[in-house]
């Protein structure tokens, strides 16, 4: 079922938040380089699109307003896409690979016995983010070797 755009970019915050930025995960998962890419992005680039359209209607004249209107409007989009590419992602249901790597370390994690909930039948990446950040917060460094 397709989501509304703003339930995306709801759902993509609450992913960029439950991700790990571990940098065990950085080659694994692009995740990570999405994420600080959208983090860059939600902070400097609405100042870079005032910069940019404010140089472009001074160099080039109030003819030029349209194109520098066109100029905010792509530097203001690129926090959203990082958004939009996060929330997408997060329901996305794992591949046959990670989901068996999703449940050997939910596995794992009960046994070291910590309180986790149910594995899910058909996990998706919020779930696995989920799991990674709780391993991470909770296990010791031994642990988190051994799996990463």
């Amino acid at each position: 079922m397709a989501q509304s755009i703003p339930a995306l970019f709801k759902d993509g915050q609450a992913y960029m938040q439950a991700w790990p930025m571990k940098k065990e995960l950085y080659g694994l998962f692009p995740e990570c380089r999405v994420i600080a890419a959208t983090r860059f992005s939600i902070r400097f680039m609405p100042p870079l699109a005032i910069l940019v359209a404010t140089v472009h209607l001074s160099t080039m004249g109030q003819s030029a307003l349209p194109q520098a209107i066109a100029l905010a409007a792509f530097f203001i989009s690129l926090p959203m896409q990082g958004l939009l590419w996060l929330g997408h992602r997060s329901n996305q249901t794992l591949p046959p690979a990670i989901a068996s790597w999703y449940r050997e370390i939910h596995q794992k994690m009960r046994q070291q016995g910590c309180q986790l909930q149910n594995v899910k039948a058909r996990p998706r990446y919020k779930e696995l983010a989920n799991l990674l950040g709780t391993a991470f917060k909770e296990l010791d460094k031994v642990f988190t070797r051994q799996w990463f």
